[in-house]
């Protein structure tokens, strides 16, 4: 063969590939749509939406609660969730639980759901949602929460990218987590008594740092609601700002994380339940001493200790009074970038992961607002919004993991950052840090002690 014969077959061969290249491109990828996001439609029909919207309120004479706590750890190992694919676990380092704290005024009721899990996918929340309706739970308003360890497992996180990234998709893994869920609320209903609520704030900014901005603003606040009954039995719900990774990447047993251990501190030291929600998780980092099991353990009873130490605010719930409300949240089209400026289309990311459920559960309990988000949201936006609710007299408890998922919440100026949370994370794009802190600000103002 000449070698004029061998350039064009090769100058046709790079053509053709270029070709498909050029086509596989343009099918799979878009521009980034960086437009003003107060001009999006979508913008103002949540606002509005926000603005009409009431919340369903009840006035009672007593506050009664209940909890419970149900292992689920599966019969056999699945796959570990959190940080990158590493397979099954190895060895069971803490069994893996769901607990359920039911609180009623007498009127209505709510319950918490929480999994020491990485997040509560939408397809487990809707399937445990519909067990709870299918058994006719006397329940108001059910918020789902997690402790969001990188040490958990999968199992329940169903479409290619699940697969791919995030232990895949078992039935009889989710059947046993809506048994043990169904379990968990019935018991907590059970076991409801008279209770007092005390709410207390700690400071731990010595355990927590902004893992991008060198010295930055953190949310470094221990947030706690006590509950205690006539009996003496106090059961807590508490939440904290910093990523429950302090366990190794390559650690290869089934662990909770440094939230598993401060659970169990708190429980061995004079309450019979406690419930640990992520906070306002995106940004912060845990300012840990190691990250094998033994300094895990070492950083949860640091932690505990603050909360004795550092206390700054502690008040009781007085008023018996319970708000709740739901606000779905219309979004911009996905945004799951591959560089600055492109993003996979909308119906590639939606193959790949799915509804993403995008929405905000709200509830009053007396003079404290507890807002549960599906966007994993930075605490850098938290003092501003607990000003704000300090100034209305009110207690400000923000957690994340509600049974949706749309990725990170940071802000706006970090968006051309290469940093993983707004990079490959920041799912819905430009405006994002804009679009939630105006959202909260106005379910604060709305909100009255």
């Amino acid at each position: 063969m000449s070698t004029k014969s061998i350039l064009l077959k090769t100058t046709k061969v790079l053509s053709w590939t270029f070709v498909v290249l050029l086509v596989i491109g343009l099918i799979t990828l878009t521009r980034v749509d960086r437009s003003p996001i107060e001009d999006q439609g979508f913008y103002t029909e949540t606002l509005e939406r926000l603005d009409q919207s009431t919340f369903t309120n009840s006035q009672g004479d007593t506050w009664l609660a209940g909890w419970s706590s149900v292992n689920m750890t599966p019969a056999e190992p699945a796959d570990l969730v959190g940080y990158a694919p590493r397979g099954k676990y190895e060895f069971v380092q803490d069994s893996s639980y769901v607990k359920a704290l039911a609180l009623s005024n007498g009127k209505t009721r709510v319950a918490w759901l929480n999994y020491e899990l990485l997040i509560v996918h939408p397809k487990l929340a809707e399937q445990i949602q519909n067990s709870i309706n299918e058994a006719n739970l006397p329940i108001d308003q059910v918020i789902f929460t997690a402790t969001h360890t990188h040490s958990g497992m999968g199992g329940y996180m169903p479409g290619p990218m699940g697969e791919m990234a995030f232990g895949g998709y078992d039935q009889e893994i989710v059947d046993l987590m809506v048994s043990r869920s169904l379990s968990a609320l019935q018991r907590a209903i059970t076991a409801q008594d008279t209770v007092s609520i005390t709410y207390r704030k700690a400071d731990a900014g010595a355990l927590v740092a902004n893992r991008f901005v060198k010295d930055g603003s953190i949310d470094p606040f221990v947030r706690q609601l006590i509950f205690t009954k006539k009996s003496g039995k106090k059961a807590t719900f508490l939440t904290y700002s910093a990523h429950a990774t302090t366990m190794s990447t390559k650690f290869m047993g089934l662990s909770g994380d440094y939230p598993f251990y401060l659970t169990k501190n708190l429980e061995a030291r004079g309450f019979d339940f406690a419930m640990y929600a992520a906070g306002a998780v995106g940004s912060h980092r845990p300012l840990r001493p190691g990250n094998t099991p033994e300094m895990v353990e070492l950083y949860a009873h640091q932690l505990d200790s603050t909360l004795n130490l550092r206390m700054t605010y502690f008040a009781t719930v007085k008023n018996h009074q319970i708000k709740t409300g739901y606000l779905p949240i219309s979004l911009r089209e996905p945004h799951l970038r591959v560089t600055d400026n492109l993003r996979l289309r909308p119906w590639l990311f939606n193959y790949l992961l799915g509804k993403t459920n995008a929405h905000f559960d709200i509830t009053q309990i007396g003079n404290t607002l507890m807002i549960a988000s599906s966007g994993e949201i930075s605490g850098v936006f938290y003092e501003k919004w607990e000003k704000l609710a300090q100034s209305k007299g009110l207690n400000l408890i923000v957690t994340t993991f509600n049974g949706g998922y749309i990725g990170y919440i940071t802000p706006d100026e970090l968006y051309d950052k290469d940093y993983h949370e707004v990079r490959e994370m920041n799912w819905y794009g430009p405006g994002n840090g804009k679009y939630f802190n105006e959202m909260v600000m106005k379910i604060i103002k709305k909100s009255t002690p």
